[in-house]
């Protein structure tokens, strides 16, 4: 499981990026993101949720979600991109 900082905006975006992305390959055939945590965060979170996705599809494994922060649920609604993060069941 990868889990997302308290903290994710555009000037901690890139860093976080790179940290998550390093950890993909060693994650099971489900790559599940934490963002539990996240309770500072702005558009760029999106980003980082979208280019990890992205990642993860390469490697031929599934993206999910768990303990999204309403907001953040609300802004990707509200992008149009809701359906690209999946929230993993409980």
């Amino acid at each position: 499981m990868l889990t997302l900082p308290p903290s994710l905006t555009q000037t901690t975006a890139t860093a976080c990026l790179r940290e998550l992305g390093e950890a993909l390959p060693a994650e099971s055939a489900t790559v599940v993101v934490d963002a539990t945590a996240l309770t500072l965060f702005d558009s760029a979170a999106l980003a980082v949720l979208l280019e990890l996705r992205r990642e993860t599809m390469k490697l031929g494994k599934t993206f999910a979600m768990t303990g999204m922060p309403e907001r953040l649920a609300d802004l990707a609604q509200l992008y149009g991109i809701s359906e690209l993060l999946p929230v993993q069941a409980a």
